[in-house]
């Protein structure tokens, strides 16, 4: 990247900081006769006390700030709306660091529920329901999604599997419930399947790009639909209201209409808003839109620039990358040319790009749970869209599309034990870590194949050194004999045919009939030693006795290129 463009990037990082918390709540564009267009003001206060409200969007994607930012003002002035059940599909929370986010609905009484797919963003409603002044709930990003869709066409409730046998599963966990002693569970037993339900949706805050003035809302820049259509369909259908917030009025364009304006009661233009973290919309990047043909290594050495300033990501040290490249080999071994893969988020993202790098990109179609299919998945902070993707689509629309195609999911790991099952949910018992599940239920259940990529311990000292793994401290076990939550349940995977891998620093290991078998070791790791007394989960040998070392190229990258079938080329 030149050095224009990295100061380019740099004084709009600035400026994006110095200006985060500037808002004009009280803003509406002048000589606009409709109704519908509202200062943001105006429009939070159409919602009552004892809404029900979702919003949409992904991290810091489709984030409807302005919204936000009015809710928290208005209730600060007015003590109202109060008293609000609030949902968000997917992580919308700024960490504590970020403002204008789901977190500006934890002011105490303004929210008493809040239910999300994943929770580790909302730092303050996390700690609200420590506190006992939010009762917080969680269900897989699929299922939210569908059930909104389901009250737009009429329906109380979705039967599924996604979630049996798992924490979700009120005969195995808790169900929905995060905080203790809830008033109720959006998840109970239907025989084989479960039927979740979501409350009945009043009011939709969400974030579209374009408005004309007789109200059509368009999505011309948007990187993602993510909920959008979905949260708006639902609040009407329910007789309720819906909340738009869009960055530019356009002329009317027929068939580009994404909702029509009977669907639209309140229309707030804020040119401030953001096509992404630190991207205006006015001001949006193409790489994200669909039919784009960026760059696409220019591309990602931007967004590495970017995600390298705001530090909000981990970086990747040598252990991580050996284990992503072992990844990367596992997937080749088990794929074929034009499978559809989902990564998740963090280092199944770096994984994706050891894919590139071995040379079979262009024979993958990478799907993303938030709708973008096809392109290359962004990393880090822009996570959940994709770089030149083919098309959009609303989550609902992509997790149904996976269940029929997904052939391999890459996903991360917390713990994983002698069963094969997997916690991804819950970090301690302390509700201020919780995770949630985010879309790990729906894309296990879809997936034919699944490979899960962690650390074998924690708080470990492990080195890549002259090609090969050497663990000097061997730190917390990550293998258990029982995961402290059940978000994947290995028996059920096996029962229906699944392929399932661990992938760790030390070796891969698979799910078999047998158990938990180690099918490669990394070189330099002494199995005994560093594998087998390292953790209390029950790890076999290969019936044969031994365990295949993997390529040195896995650690040091020389002569990486994967082949379908083989891995390593």
């Amino acid at each position: 990247m030149n050095p224009i463009t990295k100061v380019q990037l740099v004084v709009q990082l600035l400026r994006w900081a110095v200006t985060q918390k500037r808002r004009d709540i009280d803003f509406r564009p002048r000589n606009l006769s409709n109704p519908k267009f509202k200062s943001a003001r105006d429009a939070i206060s159409m919602i009552p006390d004892g809404a029900v409200v979702m919003s949409a969007g992904m991290a810091s994607n489709m984030r409807s700030t302005i919204l936000f930012f009015a809710l928290g003002d208005v209730f600060d002035a007015t003590r109202h709306p109060a008293k609000l059940t609030w949902i968000s599909n997917g992580a919308m929370g700024g960490r504590g660091r970020v403002p204008g986010t789901a977190e500006e609905a934890a002011r105490p009484g303004l929210c008493t529920t809040y239910i999300t797919g994943h929770l580790e963003t909302v730092r303050a409603m996390l700690k609200a329901g420590a506190e006992g002044r939010v009762e917080l709930h969680t269900l897989p990003q699929g299922i939210i999604a569908h059930a909104a869709e389901a009250q737009g066409n009429g329906q109380d409730s979705l039967l599924s599997t996604i979630g049996t046998s798992t924490f979700l599963d009120p005969r195995v966990g808790t169900g929905s419930a995060v905080t203790p002693n809830a008033s109720m569970n959006l998840v109970e037993p239907a025989g084989d399947q479960l039927r979740y339900r979501l409350p009945k949706i009043t009011a939709a805050c969400v974030l579209a790009t374009e408005a004309d003035v007789e109200g059509n809302i368009y999505m011309k820049t948007a990187c993602l639909y993510t909920e959008v259509r979905e949260a708006v369909l639902a609040a009407k259908a329910n007789g309720g209201v819906s909340i738009v917030t869009v960055a530019s009025i356009i002329p009317k364009d027929e068939p580009a209409i994404f909702l029509p304006a009977d669907k639209v009661d309140a229309i707030v233009v804020c040119p401030a808003n953001e096509q992404t973290l630190t991207v205006p919309q006015l001001k949006h990047w193409k790489m994200f839109l669909p039919g784009a043909h960026e760059n696409i290594p220019e591309c990602m050495e931007k967004l590495d620039f970017f995600n390298g300033l705001l530090k909000l990501d981990p970086v990747r040290g040598p252990v991580e990358n050996a284990m992503a490249r072992a990844a990367a080999a596992q997937f080749a071994k088990i794929g074929h040319a034009g499978m559809h893969v989902i990564n998740g988020y963090g280092l199944p993202i770096v994984v994706g790009r050891f894919v590139d790098e071995g040379g079979l990109t262009k024979d993958v179609r990478f799907l993303i749970e938030t709708g973008a299919y096809g392109g290359v998945p962004a990393p880090g902070l822009f996570f959940g869209t994709a770089l030149n993707p083919d098309r959009l689509t609303s989550s609902a629309e992509m997790f149904r599309y996976c269940a029929d195609h997904l052939d391999v999911t890459v996903l991360g790991m917390l713990q994983a034990d002698s069963q094969g099952n997997v916690n991804v949910s819950k970090k301690s018992a302390r509700i201020q870590d919780y995770v949630g599940p985010g879309g790990f239920p729906d894309l296990v259940s879809a997936a034919k194949a699944i490979i899960f990529v962690g650390a074998f311990t924690a708080k470990s000292q492990t080195v890549v050194e002259n090609g090969r793994v050497r663990v000097i401290k061997s730190g917390i076990p990550k293998f258990v004999e029982h995961v402290d939550e059940v978000t994947f349940c290995g028996p059920e995977a096996l029962k229906g045919g699944k392929k399932v891998f661990y992938v760790t620093p030390v070796g891969t290991l698979q799910l078999t009939a047998r158990g938990l078998e180690l099918i490669e070791v990394m070189p330099g790791v002494d199995v005994q030693r560093d594998i087998l007394d390292a953790s209390p989960a029950t790890i076999l040998l290969p019936e044969c006795g031994t365990v295949p070392v993997a390529p040195e190229a896995y650690l040091t990258g020389k002569g990486f290129r994967l082949a379908w079938g083989k891995g390593i080329a």
